[in-house]
């Protein structure tokens, strides 16, 4: 399929082209063209232009505007203020456009990127051996999205989880076990033999923490255990046999966890993908031998650091990224320079982006540098930190539970799917929903409406979790965007013979129009989020195009016996474009749409 030219797009190529043509000196020229509540679109580029010619704006908008011959696609062209230009494109114009976008199969006319590259993106980081919670939501969720949309615009993605399976804790938890081989009891072990069920998930996680608990108590009570505990973890970096047995189990029984909840927040995760932190093991004292060996990391105080100007404590002294600790122990800098020394050669990407805590920023600000002085980051290898902020409860304060303690991620999922649960029963009977219909729509609603909170705010703003306001059909929600969708799915049902057909030369109504030239920007908002990292783009965009389509609907009878066939015909094109819009859109975000709701 040839690529679709967007109709912004088209109106852009001729200004541009008109005005080249008056002012040869200022080509190529840059109209600024953008959407307006004027007109259709507004083009504010001529003021600059003829500042810079040192001519009068209004007379040159006007030449422009006489120069101009686009009558299939241009209305109408005004000159307004001291030079602007309000523009209004042809209803032809408009359907022709469309009914392109909706000849382009799934793509929709969103066309591939013009140089695509290799992206590791670095975005689900749970840890072993510990339940995951709220603050694994948001890395999870966005950085799902965003692999997705990079995907779509043709992108090669190369996922790595960085969980943390490697440290200190591993020595106390393998030591502890060692001593109290009782406590990993049958009910791990049969959990394990269970595949990935979510209860079998959650059994052997629930053991394993619960095993953690009681060695941290140990390891913080008893100095003996303490050092016991710090010689097994030497014995792990060495590559003792019975410990790393151990150390294998803990990561695998965890594994069984994570794809428990992964799979309950309907996010995919490969094996393969997951490299943690034990990934990078055999490089971290190559890094560091590389590092002080160029000069850009030096000793201090026994430790090796890397010091910056910028970066200084509370009492003005240099706080420096340390990569080795003075007892010989690898910091998370020694395991991060690593991984980007493996991302960067081994897997030889263009960008490294990595969806994390914007809390851990100055530590990527640091990571980053280094490994630009030594080399490993140069101009043609971009990192990026794609930082993200805090759930917050209905209080403000970082998202707990009444008791204090921070709210699982298993736990929070259930009861948002529990809530849609409700919410989808309630209207279960007027569309004749069966009871399995009405759970499996629970889950993709509730599922959705997290993941939609999460995707609708920039990212690095903070949000407050209010599954009251997620479940809501009415508002900025992914309710709201679903019932969107299957209410024209029940439009498509209930129009027999009638089918969609673009009627390009029909008049549109002001609410047909608004829709089109919305169901237009589609491919420009996605290249955007895709540009910018920016799902909550996306989101906003698809909400916009469902608050179009109910003041559509409000205006625009569909299946009306007055309407003439064309019309009927032309109105179902529309919906059923949008639907596709919504339903692509929603998938870029990992939001299901279900056909009933």
């Amino acid at each position: 399929m040839a690529s679709v030219t967007s109709l912004s797009a088209s109106v852009h190529q001729r200004l541009a082209d008109a005005l080249s043509a008056a002012l040869p000196e200022a080509a190529p020229a840059d109209p600024l063209l953008r959407r307006s509540d004027r007109a259709d679109f507004q083009a504010n580029g001529i003021l600059a232009l003829a500042k810079k010619a040192k001519a009068n704006p209004r007379e040159l908008a006007t030449e422009v505007v006489d120069s101009i011959d686009a009558p299939e696609l241009l209305r109408d062209v005004e000159v307004s203020g001291p030079g602007f230009l309000n523009i209004t494109v042809t209803d032809r114009a408009i359907v022709e456009t469309l009914a392109a976008r909706a000849a382009d199969g799934d793509r929709l006319g969103v066309p591939f990127a013009e140089h695509p590259g290799t992206t590791v993106i670095d975005w689900a980081q749970p840890n072993v051996a510990k339940e995951m919670h709220v603050g694994h939501l948001r890395n999870s969720v966005i950085g799902n999205a965003v692999k997705r949309i990079l995907e779509f615009t043709g992108e090669k993605i190369v996922n790595r989880h960085h969980i943390g399976d490697w440290g200190t804790q591993f020595g106390m938890l393998i030591q502890y076990l060692l001593e109290h081989p009782h406590e990993l009891d049958h009910k791990a072990s049969a959990a394990a033999g269970e595949g990935a069920d979510g209860q079998a998930g959650e059994e052997a996680m629930s053991n394993l923490n619960r095993i953690y608990k009681a060695a941290r108590v140990l390891f913080d009570s008893d100095e003996e255990f303490k050092t016991r505990a710090r010689r097994r973890v030497v014995d792990l970096q060495a590559g003792d046999p019975e410990t790393l047995a151990l150390w294998q189990r803990f990561v695998d029984e965890s594994k069984i966890y994570f794809y428990s909840v992964f799979d309950k927040l309907d996010v995919e995760i490969h094996d393969e993908d997951i490299v943690g932190e034990s990934g990078y093991n055999d490089m971290l004292a190559e890094t560091c031998r590389l590092l002080e060996e160029s000069g850009v990391a030096v000793r201090s105080e026994g430790a090796l650091c890397v010091f910056f100007d910028d970066v200084k404590g509370p009492d003005g002294n240099p706080v420096p990224l340390i990569v080795q600790k003075s007892d010989g122990g690898f910091g998370y800098a020694a395991t991060d320079l690593s991984a980007i020394r493996d991302r960067v050669f081994n897997v030889k990407a263009d960008t490294l982006l990595y969806v994390v805590d914007a809390r851990q920023s100055l530590h990527f600000k640091m990571v980053f540098e280094t490994a630009r002085r030594a080399g490993w980051l140069t101009g043609d290898v971009k990192a990026v930190q794609l930082a993200f902020g805090t759930v917050l409860g209905k209080d403000g304060k970082p998202f707990k539970t009444r008791e204090g303690e921070t709210v699982r991620l298993i736990d929070l999922l259930d009861e948002a799917i529990d809530r849609a649960t409700a919410v989808v029963r309630s209207k279960a009977e007027k569309v004749g929903l069966s009871e399995d219909e009405i759970l499996e729509n629970g889950r993709q609603v509730g599922i959705g409406a997290v993941k939609y909170a999460d995707l609708s705010t920039s990212a690095v703003r903070d949000y407050k979790f209010d599954l009251d306001q997620m479940v809501s059909l009415n508002g900025d929600t992914s309710v709201y965007l679903q019932y969107a969708y299957a209410r024209i799915q029940s439009i498509l049902r209930k129009a027999g013979e009638a089918r969609p057909v673009a009627h390009p030369e029909l008049d549109l109504a002001p609410a047909e129009r608004a829709l089109g030239l919305h169901l237009d920007q589609f491919a420009a908002t996605v290249a955007e989020a895709a540009e910018e990292y920016a799902p909550h783009k996306l989101a906003a965009y698809l909400y916009q195009l469902a608050s179009h389509l109910t003041t559509f609907y409000d205006q625009c009878q569909v299946l009306s016996a007055d309407n003439p066939p064309e019309v009927v015909e032309n109105r179902l094109f529309l919906v059923a474009l949008t639907a596709r819009t919504l339903h692509r859109g929603m998938e870029l975000l990992g939001v299901r749409t279900p056909e009933r709701l």
